[in-house]
């Protein structure tokens, strides 16, 4: 039972500390769509999508109404494309794409995630339609994510994968240069993808999901903030004692939000990722809670460690206010969301460098990074690898979101609106790497992958 002193804690992490439900996200699996005529088969993801979302934002506006929580975004995610159109072929798969944009401009969400190829082992055709297709699929839709997982720690690292991302992502980057090369902003490579992520853009609807799922994301940094700024000058042990506490109370909150939304809806509930999911909005910041910590600024020493505490106490906390923890849960560093690392990068404080250390204790890796739009694609692929040498090495979801921004060089800036917010071009190491990318082949799985 709830009891009043919750109640108003809760009123006040919203009213004052920026309390959200970042995105209730439907998950769908489209199996049933499968058909070797593309037309025919991007009138069955249609239907289907309108059929099982139809309700959800008018469900997430009743739930905010009654319970004063906002829900910033409702999103939908699909079982992966690779596998929906491989009978269709390339034109299938944009054939799909295009039905997906509809559907969910039709049923009202802010994106759609799912247009996905597994292959962290081999590219299988289904594979090759999906990954040849993406730059054109984000250039001619609004709302449509995709991604792609490239690694695994069963698998390795598919090394022919990531040489053919760094090359999708520049010609995804070029063809929308107009819109400050946004079509990257919503492309992300995995190493080891969960199946029930309800963020994007890397959300997409796992084939060990049940039919049709409700995921709730939650976010909170400044309601940790501010639970810090209560405990200055104390101990480390205090610290993650606060972050614990605060990550409960967020997660109880956000369960509350998926069970009602998954009665109403007449669908499971899946899991509430516990994701401290920062905006450009001040007092919102993840960077902001590590400098609440004692540092000057996020990206100087000491800034890994305290990623390191901050991620493992929230998830200790989430875990004990839910039985169905799961997605990305933790913290996440996007650059361009995040109005803190906004202002280390511009600084210089934050380098890529910096962050790649930081991404081996984070929730995800490197996210919504700007760099020069004259980066070589083999550049682009080595900064790939070697996200996923420390997914698949810790044995933890890595992932690179990475914008080679057209006609822009170091210290421009790009701007995409909304949760994307902006970010200034960082600087990217000059050293060669192409002979190392095209080698291609597999880079083995760790020892520790032997797990039977």
């Amino acid at each position: 039972m709830i009891s009043q002193h919750e109640v108003l804690d809760t009123l006040r992490m919203i009213e004052h500390e920026n309390l959200d439900i970042r995105t209730i996200t439907m998950g769908i699996t489209l199996t049933q769509c499968i058909h070797e005529d593309a037309d025919e088969v991007a009138r069955r993801v249609y239907d289907r999508i309108c059929a099982k979302a139809g309700r959800l934002v008018q469900v997430g506006r009743e739930i905010e109404a009654e319970y004063g929580i906002p829900i910033v975004n409702k999103r939908i995610s699909v079982t992966p494309i690779s596998i929906i159109g491989a009978a269709a072929g390339p034109k299938g798969c944009l054939a799909i794409a295009k039905a997906m944009d509809r559907a969910a401009r039709d049923v009202g969400v802010n994106f759609i995630g799912g247009y996905t190829a597994l292959v962290h082992k081999g590219i299988a055709y289904g594979d090759q339609a999906v990954i040849d297709t993406i730059p054109e699929a984000l250039d001619i839709t609004e709302l449509v994510c995709a991604s792609v997982n490239v690694a695994t720690t069963r698998a390795g690292i598919n090394m022919d994968a990531v040489a053919r991302m760094g090359r999708v992502i520049l010609e995804t980057a070029r063809r929308t240069a107009a819109r400050d090369s946004i079509g990257a902003a919503k492309l992300v490579v995995f190493a080891n993808a969960v199946e029930d992520n309800p963020f994007m853009a890397g959300a997409f609807h796992g084939a060990g999901e049940a039919d049709c799922a409700v995921n709730v994301g939650v976010s909170g940094p400044g309601v940790v903030k501010c639970a810090l700024e209560k405990v200055r000058g104390q101990s480390f042990d205090d610290v993650a004692e606060t972050i614990k506490r605060t990550a409960f109370r967020i997660t109880r909150v956000g369960q509350l939000v998926a069970r009602e939304a998954s009665r109403r809806l007449d669908v499971p509930f899946g899991i509430v990722d516990l994701s401290l999911a920062p905006t450009p909005a001040m007092g919102d910041s993840v960077a902001h809670i590590l400098t609440e910590m004692g540092l000057e600024s996020v990206g100087g020493p000491g800034s890994t460690a305290a990623l390191a505490l901050l991620n493992d106490a929230v998830k200790k906390g989430g875990v004990m206010a839910s039985s169905h923890v799961g997605g990305l849960s933790g913290a996440f560093i996007p650059v361009s969301e995040d109005a803190g690392m906004i202002d280390a990068a511009r600084a210089g404080v934050l380098t890529l460098e910096k962050l790649e250390a930081m991404t081996a204790v984070c929730s995800v890796g490197l996210d919504m990074i700007a760099v020069p739009g004259d980066t070589p694609a083999e550049t682009l692929s080595a900064i790939i690898a070697d996200e996923a040498a420390i997914g698949v090495i810790n044995g933890k979801t890595t992932a690179v979101r990475i914008i080679p921004a057209q006609g822009k060089g170091v210290g421009d800036e790009v701007s995409f609106g909304g949760l994307l917010g902006e970010a200034p071009v960082m600087r990217v190491s000059a050293v060669g790497c192409g002979d190392f990318i095209r080698r291609g082949g597999r880079i083995p799985a760790p020892l520790h992958s032997m797990r039977n």
